[in-house]
């Protein structure tokens, strides 16, 4: 993973972004006005991180298993409830 930190451009990024070897992820994405001596223009301030694509893969596996066990949680504890009210 390579976090390049805060970035700007004049093209709105998107979301992710897959290349043959990585995949880019730009988020907090914001809408910045610059005034230079060429008049006002819009610019894009976002953080960028890059992941190799097996990196990605295994940051992507373990968020889902964390989800899985949140939503297994969450369905004890419902089961809890409607015996309580039972």
């Amino acid at each position: 993973m390579i976090d390049y930190g805060r970035i700007r451009s004049t093209v709105k990024p998107e979301e992710k972004v897959v290349d043959e070897f990585s995949v880019w992820v730009n988020t907090d994405v914001q809408e910045v006005q610059v005034t230079d001596d060429q008049g006002n223009h819009t610019e894009y301030e976002f953080h960028q991180v890059q992941y190799d694509k097996d990196e990605f893969i295994k940051v992507m596996d373990d968020k889902n298993a964390e989800l899985e066990q949140q939503i297994t949680d969450t369905q004890l504890a419902l089961c809890d409830v409607y015996e309580m009210l039972g």
